[in-house]
């Protein structure tokens, strides 16, 4: 059941991010619009942190994540460290639609690690 919340944790702040973003026609657009970036940069930071939280074993099944640029982007986003426009960047374009897929994936092979059992 954990690891089922972390999921959806992960894939509603992914959606969320690519609702965002999809009229976004550039990365000038999405660092001019101080208030759909904000919006973005938390749900990054919601999801950066609730990755930081998977188990062992769902991180293992993870291993082509880039963990490290998660690990920066939270960092730099939890502390308010600027400049991040790369990071956020990098976020948006790869981190996220690979690490939705990744553990959709992780998710197919492995259904009953994300099983709601009461």
């Amino acid at each position: 059941m954990y690891q089922r919340s972390l999921f959806d944790i992960v894939m509603e702040t992914g959606q969320s991010i690519g609702k965002l973003i999809k009229e976004m026609e550039s990365e000038d657009e999405l660092f001019a619009s101080t208030l759909t970036l904000r919006a973005v940069e938390a749900q990054l930071l919601i999801m950066a942190h609730t990755m930081g939280n998977f188990t062992p074993s769902l991180h293992s099944a993870l291993m082509e994540v880039d963990w490290n640029g998660w690990a920066v982007l939270h960092d730099k986003l939890r502390n308010g460290i600027q400049p991040r426009q790369d990071e956020i960047w990098y976020a948006v374009r790869a981190l996220v639609p690979q690490t939705m897929q990744m553990l959709q994936d992780v998710r197919r092979k492995n259904p009953v690690w994300f099983e709601v059992s009461y």
